[in-house]
C-alpha cells in the first residue's frame, strides 16, 4: 500500500466488505478480507496505479450503493419478501377491505 490515496481506497473497500456481511463480527470470515489486502500489496505500476486506484474506489461505491438500494427497498416496499397470501392480504387491507375467511377443509 503505497500511499495515503491507496490506504483510504483500502480502508473504504473492507468497512463496506464487513458493513454487507450477514455474519456477526466474531463469526465473520477473515478470508474476503485477506484477499483485498493481497490485492492491494502487490505492486504496482505507477502506470496503472491511478487506474487501480479508480477501480477499487469504484467498488467500493457499487458495494454502498447496493447495501442503500437493499435499505431503501426494505423501507419503501413493505411487502417484499411474504408469501403471496399474506401480500394479497395486506394489500387488501391497505385498500379498506378484509378478506373472507375460507374453512380449512376448502383448501
Amino acid at each position: 500500500m503505497a500511499t495515503a490515496q491507496h490506504r483510504s481506497a483500502y480502508r473504504a473497500l473492507v468497512r463496506e466488505v464487513n458493513r454487507a456481511s450477514i455474519y456477526s463480527r466474531p463469526a465473520r470470515p477473515k478470508t474476503v478480507s485477506a484477499h483485498i489486502r493481497s490485492i492491494f500489496e502487490d505492486p504496482q505500476s505507477s502506470k496503472d496505479s491511478a487506474r487501480f486506484l479508480h477501480d477499487m474506489r469504484n467498488a467500493a461505491t457499487f458495494m454502498r450503493s447496493q447495501r442503500m438500494h437493499k435499505t431503501l427497498l426494505e423501507r419503501y416496499n413493505p411487502l417484499l419478501g411474504i408469501s403471496t397470501e399474506e401480500r394479497v392480504k395486506k394489500t387488501a387491507h391497505r385498500v379498506g377491505l378484509d378478506m373472507p375467511v375460507t374453512p380449512k377443509d376448502e383448501e
